[in-house]
């Protein structure tokens, strides 16, 4: 596919400066791009090389000074990196956009289909299934039965979706991901076995959620493990059962959260994070990566690191302590000499 400078530049509701029909095929980075290519500028250390680049097309932002002559045909944007984001969707629009039903795939009389649905060979769909409009199911997705999946929404080779889940609109799922697993649920008896106690429950995920690759997300016991509007998971991130994640909280890869845990939003936890289960954790939490929480965050908006993890400023006094203490230490054996000394002269007056 190929687009002219103009035709950009309407998507982006830009201004022009230079050629308006140089045309660009793919994209690059700015300090490799060449001429058929399109890049952009967000972050100002990498201005330089507009002079360099022999890339043909720029996003830019209006504030950007051009000092001398350059090459590449210049898009003014408001914000270039959210105006190259919209480029980048638009194109996987076009060139995801996949319909039709490849066989073999299994798709009971029962399954109640929208329009303009693609599903990829050897995917199968159980009994009552809902699909909205749009969707996109690619090969080798499972979906138990009674299973509703929202329009435009996305689901990646090798999916799996439990009986009785929900998935709203605009969701996108990864490669690999599992909806409605069993949650780790294990009664401990007299005799040191463990009797399993049933999961009945199911995963109800809202719109515009993407849960990256291999993560799995545990159906509740009772009830629903809820994901809420907006959400975006890394890859290979575990929720546990009956878990709750509010609006807007991002949380990178390797992070476990453990059951009944309830997450507030616009929360940002980073990687590797353990999360102990039956805890609240207050919105706008910021919780470092490879920390430890171990109880409730009832103040919002509070920065914590650390395991157990505690507040951010007073974990970096801290660490600036312990990286203090071998010169502490003999700042103090020093000090106890010089008081052994004054004794020992007092005594001997």
């Amino acid at each position: 596919m190929q687009f002219s400078a103009l035709q950009l530049a309407t998507i982006l509701n830009g201004k022009l400066e230079g050629n308006p029909d140089v045309k660009v095929h793919n994209i690059a980075k700015i300090e490799e791009a060449g001429e058929g290519l399109l890049s952009f500028i967000a972050n100002p250390k990498y201005e330089e090389f507009i002079y360099t680049t022999q890339a043909s097309i720029l996003i830019v932002n209006d504030s950007l000074v051009v000092e001398r002559p350059i090459t590449p045909t210049l898009i003014r944007v408001k914000d270039a990196y959210s105006s190259f984001a919209l480029l980048l969707e638009k194109y996987n629009q076009m060139a995801g956009d996949k319909k039709g039903i490849q066989q073999p795939s299994h798709i009971p009389a029962s399954v109640k289909m929208g329009e303009n649905v693609y599903i990829g060979a050897f995917a199968y769909l159980g009994e009552n299934v809902t699909i909205g409009n749009n969707v996109k199911i690619y090969p080798g997705v499972y979906l138990g039965d009674n299973v509703k999946i929202g329009d435009n929404t996305c689901l990646f080779p090798g999916v799996k979706v439990y009986d009785f889940c929900q998935i709203g609109k605009n969701v996108i799922l990864h490669a690999g991901c599992v909806l409605g697993g069993d949650g780790f649920g294990f009664a401990p008896q007299q005799d040191g076995s463990y009797k399993k106690v049933p999961q009945i429950g199911n995963v109800v995920v809202h719109d515009n959620v993407e849960i990256g690759a291999n993560t799995t997300i545990d159906r509740a016991t009772m009830g629903s493990t809820i994901i809420h509007s907006g959400v975006k998971l890394d890859n290979l991130i575990q929720i546990a059962h009956n878990v709750e994640i509010g609006e807007n909280t991002v949380i990178a890869a390797q992070t476990g959260v453990s059951g009944s845990t309830k997450i507030g939003r616009n929360c940002i936890i980073g990687g590797q994070v353990g999360i102990v289960g039956h805890i609240q954790i207050a919105d706008g939490t910021k919780i470092n990566a490879q920390s430890g929480l171990s109880k409730s965050i009832t103040d919002p908006n509070k920065s914590l690191t650390g395991s157990p993890a505690f507040d951010y400023k007073s974990s970096l006094k801290s660490q600036a302590i312990f990286r203090n203490l071998p010169d502490l230490e003999k700042r103090v054996k020093e000090l106890e000499d010089m008081v052994k000394q004054l004794l020992s002269e007092r005594e001997g007056v």
